[in-house]
């Protein structure tokens, strides 16, 4: 199957090279890369012409913002499945799209996805925490779960019955989008146990408290919208597990400098 990965950026010249590097040295042979930039002023689009060759579409304009532009990489892709991999993301070896892909179609499933590790904005050899997307069910949406989304590959089908991201979301669309995928229209997924992509933290979903009190209310919002029921207490639940995380990731840490 052809895969489309769509990257939405703005101003990200400090970390895009290495988002597009790690991108167009995947050994899975049928990749449609598109780039959507929002005009940027930074050196991002020099960046992207560097690399023009590799990409297969780009995009250079004023936006609404991530979810528009991830809209409009939608609306370009061409391939039988789709990732998301955001600017400052980066997958962590070349064979991540050829294992994804092997998981789902060894499961027959509309949807595969893995695990992510949080690395240090500035350090990324630095893991902040590792985010397990084992755990995930339905079910637990009404408490504030997801599957790691940058490690999200859905089959566009899927995306041409439910619709696209909702704009009017500053940080949550891609937990309202994966509701009405998986719990709405319960499109069937599977898990690779593995960790495939290096998230910078200070990005839009974990950059301070401010944002964090945002991603949770539009995270009760998301629910609310799509018939789940949830609330500020529940999403507290998941706090023992994201500690845990954080100890996961120590361990992981002190492992990768031998101790």
């Amino acid at each position: 199957m052809k895969v489309s990965i769509i990257t939405a950026c703005y101003n990200s010249a400090n970390t895009l090279e290495h988002t597009i590097q790690s991108v167009i040295n995947q050994d899975y042979p049928q990749i449609e890369y598109i780039v959507i930039d929002g005009a940027s002023t930074d050196g991002t689009q020099n960046i992207i012409l560097k690399y023009q060759s590799s990409i297969a579409k780009t995009i250079s304009e004023p936006d609404r913002g991530m979810y528009d532009a991830m809209n409009k990489g939608i609306a370009l892709a061409t391939g039988d499945v789709i990732g998301i991999l955001n600017s400052d993301d980066v997958y962590m070896n070349s064979h991540v799209v050829t294992d994804l892909m092997a998981q789902m179609q060894k499961a027959r499933a509309d949807v595969v996805f893995a695990d992510l590790i949080l690395v240090d904005e500035n350090n990324p050899e630095h893991i902040l925490r590792y985010y397990d997307s084992g755990q995930f069910h339905p079910s637990r949406f009404q408490y504030g779960w997801m599957p790691a989304h940058p490690t999200v590959f859905v089959k566009k089908r899927i995306y041409d019955e439910v619709g696209l991201f909702k704009t009017n979301y500053q940080i949550a669309a891609d937990y309202e989008m994966l509701i009405r995928i998986l719990a709405v229209n319960k499109a069937s997924y599977t898990y690779l146990p593995k960790p495939v992509v290096r998230m910078r933290a200070g990005g839009a979903s974990t950059a301070g408290l401010s944002r964090n009190w945002i991603l949770n209310t539009e995270i009760v919002r998301a629910c609310k919208e799509n018939g789940i029921y949830s609330n500020m207490a529940m999403l507290l639940l998941k706090i023992p597990t994201k500690l845990w995380g954080r100890i996961a990731a120590r361990s992981i840490h002190q492992k990768s400098l031998g101790k």
